[in-house]
């Protein structure tokens, strides 16, 4: 499928880096698109399901993230079934795994996978909004900080992010992960870009995507200096511990401006989106990397069932970030 020759297109596509592939989504539909052990890809193409309050402001960001998240993780199971082939299905479950289907049968194993889910957010919760608060306050005891806390824990809570980032992208999946990641943001900035989409094309194209993924998590933690200021921060010993549950309170409004403001960025490009967009795009170096040129196959067989048609590229809203 060829695009009709535009200039500069903000698309309503996103997406996300899956294991040995892609999940591209647009307004009417949503594409995985996984390399299997054969070399072949498999693509897989469902109608998208546009939910009321995506164009609600503000409103859309809180529940865009949520199924995000919960869209993302299907995906990803989904691409580990085709990435593994015939070794997924035959690989020999552990001894908790044949105890839960022994005792609780399939549903409680979709019980131990909620479970872990749940688990994976308490533990980023635990990262990135308990330990700052508790590691400044416990500063704050020896070595009074006054205002400077909220931007202190700001300060802890990227640094936590950008050393979990270095840590991972050493892993051989997930620096093939983030290959693929980079895969798919040179597929979209050549869709944008009214070139045909083809390997050589894609090529030239940046891997660095204002409507980043990555970059949403950032400005998350950057908008959240800036309203979790306003947040009060009592003395005493339940004071951090006060101060969490407020900040937990404070999450959906930070989801929602930070989501806006990746909006923002993503729909136009001047002096104050380039701002907007610049830390998001440096912590992409992380995130992604320069991708082989059968990982830019899978993409475009990714996008291209999911492109609306040239008439309707600029009015389509957008479904969620891309990466």
């Amino acid at each position: 499928m060829k695009p009709a020759k535009r200039s500069n297109v903000k698309t309503s596509v996103g997406g996300q880096a899956v294991l040995e592939g892609i999940m591209m989504r647009g307004p009417a539909k949503w594409c995985l698109a996984v390399r299997t052990p054969d070399g072949k890809v498999v693509a897989e193409t469902h109608d998208t399901v546009m939910r009321p309050w995506a164009k609600w402001p503000f409103i859309r960001g809180v529940f865009n993230f949520v199924d995000s998240l919960v869209m993302g993780y299907k995906t990803l199971m989904r691409s580990a079934e085709l990435a593994m082939g015939e070794e997924y299905e035959e690989e020999e479950p552990g001894k908790f795994d044949a105890w839960v289907e022994k005792k609780f049968g399939d549903a409680g194993t979709k019980v131990v996978m909620a479970l872990a889910s749940v688990l994976g957010i308490v533990l980023a919760l635990g990262l990135f909004m308990f330990l700052p608060t508790g590691a400044v306050s416990l500063v704050d005891n020896f070595v009074p900080l006054g205002a400077a806390k909220p931007v202190l824990e700001g300060v802890v809570k990227i640094l936590i992010f950008v050393l979990y980032l270095v840590l991972v992208r050493r892993m051989k999946d997930i620096h093939r992960v983030f290959s693929y990641h980079g895969a798919e943001h040179k597929t979209i900035y050549c869709y944008e870009a009214g070139d045909e989409l083809t390997v050589e094309n894609i090529r030239t194209h940046s891997r660095f995507h204002p409507r980043c993924g990555t970059s949403f998590i950032f400005i998350v933690l950057i908008i959240s200096i800036f309203l979790n200021s306003a947040l009060p921060w009592p003395a005493g010993a339940g004071g951090a511990l006060l101060r969490m549950v407020l900040k937990l309170a404070m999450l959906p409004v930070v989801m929602a401006v930070s989501y806006e403001v990746l909006r923002l960025a993503g729909r136009y490009d001047n002096w104050f989106t380039r701002i907007l967009s610049a830390p998001g795009m440096w912590i992409q170096r992380l995130t992604t990397n320069e991708p082989e040129d059968d990982m830019i196959e899978v993409a475009i067989a990714a996008v291209s069932p999911v492109l609306p048609p040239a008439a309707e590229a600029e009015e389509a809203p957008l479904p969620g970030p891309v990466g």
